[in-house]
């Protein structure tokens, strides 16, 4: 009898699962309780509902009887989506790694019924291919070990999770960090800059990009060639205009001016033509205008809900003809497209994704003076304050139409919604973003995240491990501190961001990929704090005239270490009320601009020419 229990599940990942005849679980303690019970062990399956070969598997494997009745009989199966649960994901992952290099999704882990991991892989085809064993076949030998070679397989497990409790451990407490107070040990200006010869050796100077096939956008990895060239290396914005380039011009970059999560050849032809959130918004930072634009675009026209939150991912299969095929849609001209139905989105609103959109929206709007970027920086805001938070503090990670995901939020929303929320702040003016921020950066600096029961019993949580493709919620909440330090003049938060971050960026100088957005903010902490103030009664970044010209000037100059605020005379007066020091007494002249060293500021300029003025001496 079937006993799939996913019919339920908040996660449209763990959904497209539901009709299998697979006797799926989600993940938690009931599931590791029954192959306790049972003693068997447990298969985790992990992916993402946009992920096509997932989609492939689920196909090929989960939907067979048989398998299914090979599953029901020696094993509890466990689906789950890494999008709602990262910190199952990163602790699996990081298991994975002692058995294969290849790690991707989907995911295959064996566990014990106390969630050690004792085997693991990726995708297994139905038939065995290249040396590559059957599923079939990967089931047969788990169940082989686990009845004839217990003892073995048992202390394999065991030693594997003692190692990541270990890893985890060792993370958390960088070299020379003895308690409060110890130096956190930044690497210096000169090794961060140094990363960036490291970088042009790494060139592909034939087809643009870094390494060979795959190649992947990288975006915390281009915005860190976008600080370390704001910072003075003089060879690291022409690198990050050609790769910016070349990835605008590529197939990578859909005629909608979505951009793909990777190409699968080394010219970045024939994408994996899945679309995902979090690569179009760490671009935003970045890009240069038309191609912000095409990604806001995209953005707006796929992506965004009505509420104004934006979901996960679009994916990279469609059904044309009847007939599921992966990329096809995307194949055809813009105008062929509207007969045809779209490939499916990923329906989860994610509370970190969320806040890594409205960071490169309000950054690009500000840049370019892009008023509806801001819009849609606001209305995202506005939609996860009211439906991901509560009194101010995250208390969602994950939503889709069907409800609210029981997964405990994690430091990546955390911190990435906090520093995208201080970013809108800071350009629109609006204290009340400010003072949410505030509020997510005290909780993710008090230590209190909550640890999902099953890898607090088994000892394997991770915490969140290095991110090649997107920023990091620990260095986002790390640039959060820093910014309210600039803001509030409390340094405590100043040295809670070195900490964070140090030991990411030490790792980062020789590694940078993975590593890259610690370097940025590693550079910020060792240089001179810079505040800029420009008050004006114009409030609208495309708007015209004097007043904005000085605005203008301002969000152009934006370096490692320089904080920019932009508001009204009553603005400033609500930001000074709130606590935000730097603001105080920032009312009397309009327009006026300070440039500030520590909160200590110049005279005031009064117009743009004499604040750049300001700015290039400064």
């Amino acid at each position: 009898m079937n006993d799939n229990r996913l019919g339920t599940a908040v996660s449209p990942y763990l959904r497209l699962h539901a009709d299998n005849p697979v006797d799926w679980r989600e993940w938690g303690p009931a599931a590791f309780a029954e192959a306790r019970e049972r003693d068997v062990p447990v298969l985790v399956s992990i992916g993402y509902a946009t992920c096509h070969w997932c989609h492939v598997m689920a196909r090929e494997s989960f939907a067979d009887p048989e398998i299914a009745e090979l599953l029901r009989r020696d094993f509890v199966a466990v689906k789950v989506d890494r999008e709602e649960r990262p910190d199952v994901d990163a602790s699996t992952m990081a298991a994975a790694a002692a058995f294969t290099e290849q790690l991707g999704w989907p995911l295959t882990a064996f566990m014990t019924p106390d969630a050690h991991v004792f085997f693991a892989g990726t995708y297994s085809p139905p038939t065995p291919v290249g040396g590559h064993p059957s599923f079939r076949q990967v089931l047969a030998a788990v169940v082989d070990a686990w009845h004839d070679r217990r003892a073995e397989v048992d202390a394999n497990a065991t030693a594997l999770a003692g190692a990541i409790r270990q890893g985890a451990v060792d993370a958390a407490t960088p070299d020379g960090a003895d308690g409060a107070g110890a130096d956190p040990g930044l690497p210096s200006v000169d090794a961060v800059h140094g990363v960036v010869d490291t970088l042009l050796q790494a060139e592909d100077t034939v087809h643009g990009g870094f390494g060979g096939a795959p190649k992947f956008p990288s975006a915390p990895l281009l915005e860190f060639l976008a600080d370390a060239g704001a910072d003075g290396v003089a060879a690291a914005h022409p690198l990050l205009e050609r790769s910016l380039r070349v990835i605008a011009s590529s197939e990578l970059t859909d005629a909608d001016g979505g951009v793909f999560r990777y190409a699968t050849q080394r010219d970045w032809g024939v994408p994996h033509y899945e679309r995902m959130l979090y690569d179009n918004a760490g671009l935003l930072a970045m890009a240069p205008r038309d191609q912000a634009r095409g990604i806001a675009d995209f953005l707006r026209d796929t992506l965004r809900r009505p509420d104004g939150a934006f979901v996960a991912a679009q994916d990279s299969e469609s059904t044309i003809d009847g007939l599921r095929v992966e990329g096809e849609w995307y194949r055809r001209p813009l105008a062929d497209r509207v007969a045809l139905a779209p490939p499916p989105l990923d329906d989860q609103v994610l509370t970190g994704w969320n806040g890594l959109a409205i960071r490169g929206l309000a950054i690009a709007g500000a840049r370019h003076g892009d008023d509806e970027m801001i819009a849609l920086a606001r209305s995202a805001a506005d939609a996860l304050i009211a439906g991901h938070l509560r009194n101010g503090h995250v208390v969602v990670r994950a939503s889709t139409p069907r409800g609210s995901s029981t997964a405990p939020p994690t430091i990546e929303d955390i911190g990435l919604f906090a520093e995208g929320l201080l970013e809108l702040a800071v350009f629109t003016g609006e204290v009340a973003y400010a003072e949410t921020a505030r509020t997510l950066v005290d909780d993710g600096l008090s230590g209190t995240l909550a640890v999902d029961p099953v890898l607090a019993a088994s000892g394997t949580a991770t915490g969140e491990q290095p991110q090649t493709a997107m920023r990091s919620g620990t260095v986002a909440l790390a640039n959060a501190a820093l910014t309210l330090a600039a803001l509030t003049g409390v340094e405590d938060y100043r040295t809670a961001a070195a900490s964070l971050i140090a030991d990411r960026a030490r790792t980062g100088v020789g590694r940078p990929l993975g590593h890259a957005d610690a370097l940025g903010v590693a550079l910020a902490l060792q240089r001179p704090s810079r505040e800029v103030v420009v008050v004006t009664s114009v409030e609208s970044p495309g708007a015209v005239g004097s007043a904005v010209a000085m605005r203008r000037a301002a969000v152009t100059e934006r370096r490692p270490g320089t904080v920019t605020v932009l508001v009204t005379p009553e603005q400033a007066r609500a930001w000074a009320t709130a606590g935000f020091a730097l603001l105080e007494s920032r009312d009397a002249l309009d327009p006026a601009a300070y440039v500030c060293h520590d909160r200590v500021c110049a005279l005031p300029a009064r117009d743009a020419d004499e604040l750049a003025a300001q700015l290039t001496s400064a």
